[in-house]
């Protein structure tokens, strides 16, 4: 609203329907993580709330920006999907190797 834009304009910004817009405006749903590049590049900035001075938030910093899933990072990371999840939520660190590989990601993405 403050950019006096009508859901259709949004909604072909972010490649989504007018619905998906109206639905997200209601909360009646919630953008999935592929959604949120476009959304960071319309705002013009990050509205996510995470502490990246901790790998736990610099990891998911890093999915959130690049529109992956658990899933689809662990595959890049050679991992599990529950893992990426034990380390998001802080439940477990990675082995030194796999940290290094996980913060090459990060590093090369900025």
């Amino acid at each position: 609203m403050d950019l006096k834009l009508y859901q259709c304009d949004v909604a072909k910004a972010l490649k989504v329907s007018e619905a998906t817009v109206t639905n997200w405006e209601t909360n009646k749903s919630e953008p999935v993580v592929s959604n949120y590049p476009l959304i960071v590049e319309f705002l013009g900035y990050f509205p996510f709330e995470i502490d990246t001075s901790t790998f736990a938030g610099r990891l998911k910093e890093y999915r959130y920006k690049n529109g992956l899933t658990q899933e689809l990072l662990g595959k890049t990371l050679k991992v599990n999907e529950s893992t990426i999840f034990h380390w998001e939520k802080g439940v477990h660190t990675p082995f030194p190797r796999m940290l290094k590989k996980a913060e090459q990601l990060f590093w090369k993405s900025q």
